[in-house]
């Protein structure tokens, strides 16, 4: 089936803002700007992260892991999407369609994981203090965090696999701007039950059960920050995973509005819809990235004094 598959398409035409040419010069030069702030953003928690010993920290270790997440996710497809607004030629071989989808859905399984990690992280350092370096060791959070990238990769790769495994009888074009699974699955000419019943089931292992996760842990949490007397003390365990919060916020709100949002019934309303939804997935695979290390690094003491730290050795070593 696999040779059935490539003899009949061999590449993909992405759509992407075809329709709309007068958007896409805004949108490059937006997009560009972005992934530009994502790299350096997401780079320098990652160099801090590493260099500095005062942030040798499981939390610091789990925001590390986020960030290179976010580097990878954004370098599957915002590369190729800035290509497509300078040439003629939108297209994607077959086979680099089924990389994009792989790492696309790797990633955002791992962060849905990787994300109820740190809530359990934020968990045992509110609610268990005491507890919290033994807890929380080396040969704790370590095999955590591999953990989601394991589950990451081996759910996209099962996913995928039958994705790109399905016949496809001519009709190669995508609207969207990436390879993104439910816009490939519409143009198989085969029953996709399979696929479906495998993402349900993938959904509510590594999303609702993650979500659930988080959400327990922070009742504990709230309840352990409502209980201690004095308001200084509340404020700075609050602080402690406000961070973390706003970014479950972000991500979670982003998901749930892209997939949950209902869907027009008539053709004109459904092109609107359509442009719609490819915004509201550019904010995700876009934005939501670049606030992180944004949203870690304003709200985040030590993160900051690092990055002084590094920048005051960098001028002084200069200086000699």
């Amino acid at each position: 089936m696999g040779k059935t598959n490539q003899c009949s398409v061999t590449e993909f035409v992405l759509l992407g803002l075809s329709g709309y040419p007068e958007l896409e010069a805004i949108y490059f030069v937006l997009v560009l700007c972005m992934y530009l702030v994502i790299l350096l953003g997401n780079g320098v928690i990652i160099i801090v992260s590493v260099f500095d010993s005062h942030l040798h920290t499981p939390m610091y270790f789990f925001l590390s892991n986020l960030s290179f997440l976010d580097i990878c996710y954004t370098s599957s497809s915002i590369p190729l999407f800035l290509s497509s607004f300078l040439t003629s030629k939108k297209t994607i071989s077959f086979s680099g369609c089924g990389v994009q989808m792989f790492l696309s859905f790797a990633m955002g399984v791992t962060e849905c994981v990787l994300l109820s990690m740190m809530a359990f992280d934020r968990y045992v350092a509110i609610c268990n203090p005491l507890r919290y370096p033994i807890i929380m060791s080396k040969a704790s959070y370590v095999p955590m965090a591999a953990g989601s990238w394991i589950a990451g990769g081996v759910n996209s790769a099962l996913q995928t696999s039958l994705a790109m495994w399905l016949p496809f009888c001519g009709n190669n074009v995508i609207n969207h701007f990436t390879c993104e699974i439910l816009a490939v699955l519409k143009l198989a000419c085969a029953d996709i039950s399979l696929n479906v019943i495998s993402m349900i089931v993938a959904n509510m292992i590594f999303f609702v059960v993650p979500v659930l996760f988080i959400f327990i842990s922070y009742v504990f949490i709230l309840s352990t920050i409502l209980r201690i007397p004095s308001a200084e003390g509340r404020r700075k365990a609050f602080c402690t995973c406000s961070a973390h919060l706003t970014v479950v916020i972000v991500f979670y709100g982003t998901i749930l509005f892209m997939y949950a949002e209902p869907k027009a019934k008539d053709s004109s309303s459904e092109d609107k819809e359509q442009v719609t939804d490819k915004i509201i997935s550019l904010f995700y695979g876009v934005v939501t990235p670049m606030l992180n290390p944004l949203i870690y690094s304003l709200r985040n003491k030590d993160v900051k004094a690092a990055v002084k730290n590094m920048l005051c050795q960098k001028r002084s070593s200069e200086g000699m």
